[in-house]
């Protein structure tokens, strides 16, 4: 017993985890270990899904039972039994919903430090009543600028935006800021009954209706007699009226649907508060200084260049003034080390991506101090340009240096070899994969022959040499003065490959931003993200490429559904008819378990097939529509191979690597990378005529290098079929195959937003001010020469 105690490893027994095969595997603690592995593969599914959940599962039964109702809990994961599991966290590159008073400041706590030490070692005027740190933070009613309440920002709206067309009449539609269905039919039947004419063209209006119609606060009550169809009895109601103005508003400021606040922003003007100008506090919190400044002015400012103010200040101020500042510089130092010193406090979250809000987070555990617990990261190296990843591993043995073990599910292969463990899982993905390959030092992967990752890892060589394209024109964009862009003009070449790199917050995504079908020359474009391509299980494979609807039709042609007069509403699962009441089509119920987390099982009528008995009495060449959905897109490539437009799909789909998802698998069970190759997929089923522009913003981020191999492919031929494409992109050894290159520096934030090379891969390999050059070199197989 007292051996088993001291064992120095996790040894994981039978996980089953989502593709895993019952898997055993011994990882070493005290360590920094990378998992590793194809897209799909399963090794999120084992460091994630199976060990991360088990220690959450055994903290949350550690917490009073009360207390877990309070708490999103994550279900018992599939494993027969792990040993040797210390406390675990996780930081995955999962974001909340957007929020916008969530900044940098927030996420890192540093912004808590600095209202202490405005509160405590800030110059007030004088006479003026010292504050405590709540009245400097704009998110409570004590610091929040009454006129924004705290947000920098004013909305309001104006008649030409709620009403472009005034030659139509309110019942034609004028008002399109309107809802549509019964709640704009109301509004307008509420308008009719108090007396305005809702037939007459809106210009023609008086004046005075005209802005009472559309911004009045008032809200009368009145009996509206609907107008009666000849099919439909409709009583008498009480109707209440809201002003365009008050409507939009309301629903902007309240609404939980991204749908119907996108919708309501069109209709909306945004400029900085008048009352506090954009700062978002009280008069009374701006009157402090501190080194001449004002907090929202410090909160402004990139972090490197905050950094170095508060030093110099701190060390000529009071000795409150010296130890606060000395906390706050060595808290930022662990923020700038990883490579974030171009951001500002103020930084709203939502325009961070993924990799840095990451980042923000692992900057802010180091500062914690834990030890002895297992750290598990998604690829932390994702959206970091090559001279920042080597940061990134310094920040890494750090935390293995302070007493805890690292777990990294990675593809860059400088942070693999880097790595003291390796767990490779493979060999392919999906049913092809969920096998453990190799579980040991890296070195040990040389003798495994059935690994993707060996290949990469062992037998690198510089890329082949390949002809550079000629570009068949030029698309011109600027003076683009956004971010920490001034003025930059550019070019992109059109029918060939361009590559834009650049450290991070160099000014890469927004250069790219500035492509759109308003610049001369750009006849079609399509932008490709890693954004799910749906937020519910409702949403899949099938349903996003249109696969879905081929499907249903076919099913709706068979004997059986004739003979029963089904049609292609019958074969979904998301409308009444067809689908299992029980479950909603879900598949599966929840079953609340009062003081335990809610586990979800399969539905007891449907089994988890989604529809009822009837729908599934029907079949297609001897399988059901929930059979169909089950089957992996290889499969289902054979089964339609003679069906051209489901066969288009399906091609289109195993061209990008994605054989083997499932048709029916729900978008909320994607990766980012995969959800970016559907959207790919999509598309390149389409026929295309008109030259297009493809921009992709970091489209390798989240794949192994055979993944990238497999999309790059896909890219190249683009290319060669008369398309232009644009990507943003880190890894060098797909820049190295790009026909030109932009390169953005030579630093982040206030160092960067200028181009410092521009040409083919050979010549920014030597550019002098380029940091991205040395590595671009050795990827090219160059002796770079500063």
């Amino acid at each position: 017993m007292q051996e088993r105690l001291h064992d120095p490893y996790v040894r994981v027994r039978g996980a089953r985890e989502h593709n895993l095969a019952g898997v055993d595997v011994d990882i070493p603690r005290d360590a920094l270990v990378a998992f590793t592995g194809v897209s799909g593969s399963g090794k999120s599914s084992l460091a994630f899904g199976t060990i991360y959940a088990e220690a959450q599962r055994r903290y949350f039964e550690s917490v009073a039972p009360y207390a877990r109702r309070l708490i999103h809990q994550v279900g018992a994961p599939a494993v027969g039994e792990i040993t040797g599991l210390p406390p675990a966290v996780s930081l995955e590159q999962r974001r909340s919903s957007p929020n916008a008073r969530s900044s940098v400041g927030t996420v890192t706590t540093l912004s808590n430090s600095l209202r202490m030490l405005f509160s405590r070692a800030g110059r007030y005027p004088e006479g003026a009543e010292r504050l405590d740190s709540d009245s400097f933070s704009p998110n409570t009613a004590a610091g929040a600028c009454p006129s924004c309440h705290g947000l920098g920002r004013v909305h309001d709206t104006s008649e030409e935006l709620l009403v472009p067309e005034p030659e139509l009449s309110i019942r034609q539609g004028a008002i399109a800021a309107w809802p549509g269905a019964w709640q704009g039919k109301n509004l307008r039947d509420v308008l009719d009954t108090l007396g305005y004419d809702v037939d007459r063209p809106w210009r023609e209006l008086d004046p005075k209706d005209r802005e009472w119609i559309l911004f009045t606060e008032e809200q009368p009550v009145v009996t509206v007699h609907p107008v009666r169809d000849a099919d439909r009895i409709q009583r008498p109601y009480q109707g209440t009226y809201m002003s365009a103005r008050r409507y939009v508003l309301r629903t902007f400021s309240d609404s939980k649907s991204p749908t119907l606040r996108t919708k309501a922003e069109r209709f909306l003007t945004s400029a900085p508060c008048p009352v506090c100008g954009g700062a978002r506090l009280r008069p009374e919190a701006l009157a402090v200084t501190f080194a001449g400044r004002t907090i929202a002015e410090l909160a402004g400012l990139p972090l490197t260049t905050l950094s170095g103010l508060l030093a110099e200040a701190g060390a000529a101020g009071t000795e409150t003034a010296r130890v606060l500042t000395a906390d706050l510089v060595a808290r930022i130092v662990t923020v700038t080390e990883l490579g974030l010193g171009y951001l500002s406090l103020d930084r709203a979250t939502p325009t961070l991506s993924n990799g840095e809000l990451q980042r923000l987070r692992l900057a802010t555990q180091l500062r914690s101090g834990l030890f002895g617990v297992v750290y598990v990261l998604d690829e932390p190296s994702a959206g970091l340009h090559p001279a920042d990843t080597e940061a990134l591993l310094v920040v890494l043995d750090r935390l293995k240096a302070a007493g805890n073990s690292v777990f990294v599910v990675e593809h860059h292969l400088d942070v693999i070899r880097h790595a003291d463990w390796l767990v490779d899982v493979g060999p392919h993905a999906g049913v092809h994969g969920g096998r453990v390959l190799h579980s040991g030092p890296p070195d040990g992967l040389a003798e495994v022959e059935a690994s993707a990752t060996r290949r990469f890892l062992f037998d690198r060589a510089p890329a082949p040499g390949r002809e550079v394209r000629e570009p068949a024109g030029w698309l011109r964009t600027g003076p683009v003065t956004r971010h920490n862009l001034r003025a930059v003009d550019a070019a992109f070449p059109v029918g060939v490959l361009t590559a834009v790199t650049g450290v991070s917050g160099s000014g890469k995504s927004t250069l790219v931003g500035a492509l759109t079908e308003e610049v001369a020359g750009v006849e079609r474009l399509v932008t490709v993200d890693q954004r799910p391509i749906g937020r519910t299980p409702r949403s899949n494979l099938a349903t996003y490429t249109g696969l879905f609807d081929v499907v249903r039709k076919l099913f709706t042609e068979t004997e059986e559904a004739r003979a029963r007069g089904y049609k292609a509403g019958r074969f979904s699962f998301n409308v009444t008819g067809g689908r299992c009441e029980t479950c909603q089509g879900e598949g599966f119920v929840s079953v609340e378990l009062l003081f335990l987390p809610s586990t979800y099982a399969p539905c007891p009528d449907c089994h988890g097939a989604r529809y009822n008995p009837e729908t599934l009495e029907v079949r297609l060449r001897g399988l059901t529509i929930a059979e169909v959905l089950d089957m992996t897109v290889e499969a289902a490539a054979a089964f339609f191979d003679d069906t051209p437009a489901a066969a288009r799909s399906l091609r289109a789909l195993l061209d990008v690597g994605l054989g083997y998802l499932r048709l029916g698998q729900p978008a909320t069970e994607l990766s980012g990378g995969e959800a970016q190759r559907i959207k790919l997929a999509s598309e390149l089923q389409r026929p295309h005529r008109s030259p297009t522009l493809y921009v992709l913003d970091e489209p390798t981020t989240g794949l192994h290098p055979a993944d990238v191999e497999v999309l790059m492919r896909q890219l190249h031929g683009l290319v060669d079929a008369g398309h232009s494409v644009v990507v943003v992109e880190h890894d060098m050894d797909v820049v190295a195959t790009a026909d030109w290159v932009v390169d953005l520096g030579p630093g982040g934030g206030d160092e960067g937003g200028r181009i410092v090379a521009a040409g083919p891969p050979d010549r920014v390999a030597r550019a002098a001010d380029s940091r991205t050059a040395p590595y671009l070199a050795r990827s090219t197989g160059l002796a770079w020469r500063p």
